[in-house]
């Protein structure tokens, strides 16, 4: 199963794209019970878990999805790696908001390249707290200004001036439970809080091209991260999809 050729066109237009795919029940309830787990020892998880690999590698089985591999071979070429996950749980009555950002903001990737998965494990709508775009945001290829925003109700603490986009341009991701879309590292999104009485749990899944350098000494550039908690960067363990390290320079992990 691949991107059909208008597919790959919406992406690179509008910045992201949702596929004809649904991932098995069965794998649905496998991350469901693994979830469960987690926050039974990490309850401060609750709403957002930014390295879910990190407590609990087993996550990495649903990321090696062969049909998932697929698309984003698609769109990054044949040399990948995947440099983290993490799980939005956004809880029903007080899920979290996650403030209009773009991706790159955050992470010590040069040069800059992602493309994120997205994968529902609850149907997400607008009453829950859908994510939502700002199609074509992406198109200039160029990090936006951000503020910092230390609101302890969003997941995220860097917040894009509101000068840089216009909220009338959002478009809402609805997706049924085991849907997934692929999004581009510079498109701008967000998601409101979630006040309904059901979940919108997710996994996003961040993939690189390996002509890119995961850099894990920049994030000691106090200048660069000292705002971003980009602390939790330094041990983050890369993971080789598929091919080879086109850069030379990645600490890769192979499994």
């Amino acid at each position: 199963m691949l991107l059909s050729k208008l597919q790959l066109e919406q992406y690179e237009n509008d910045g992201y794209v949702i596929p004809d795919f649904k991932m098995p029940e069965y794998l649905l309830k496998k991350i469901e019970e693994r979830h469960d787990k987690l926050l039974d020892t990490h309850p401060e998880f609750k709403n957002y878990c930014p390295a879910i690999l990190h407590y609990d590698e087993s996550f990495i089985e649903f990321c090696k999805n062969e049909i998932i591999l697929n698309y984003v071979e698609q769109i990054l070429g044949s040399d990948f790696a995947l440099w983290n996950s993490s799980f939005f749980a956004k809880p029903a009555i007080n899920g979290h908001a996650t403030p209009w950002h773009q991706d790159g903001q955050y992470w010590p990737i040069r040069p800059l390249a992602t493309c994120t998965v997205w994968l529902a494990i609850d149907d997400a709508n607008v009453e829950n707290g859908c994510l939502r775009f700002i199609k074509g945001s992406h198109k200039d290829k160029k990090l936006k200004n951000h503020n910092i925003n230390d609101n302890k109700n969003l997941t995220l603490n860097q917040e894009l001036d509101k000068n840089e986009y216009n909220e009338r341009d959002a478009v809402d991701l609805i997706l049924e439970r085991g849907q997934i879309s692929l999004h581009d590292v510079y498109l701008v999104h967000g998601s409101e809080a979630n006040k309904s009485s059901m979940a919108r749990r997710a996994i996003t899944m961040r993939f690189m091209p390996t002509s890119s350098v995961f850099d894990h000494q920049m994030v000691k550039d106090k200048n660069l991260f000292s705002k971003l908690n980009a602390s939790k960067y330094q041990d983050r363990k890369i993971y080789q999809m598929r091919g080879i390290d086109i850069s030379g320079k990645n600490n890769l992990t192979y499994i």
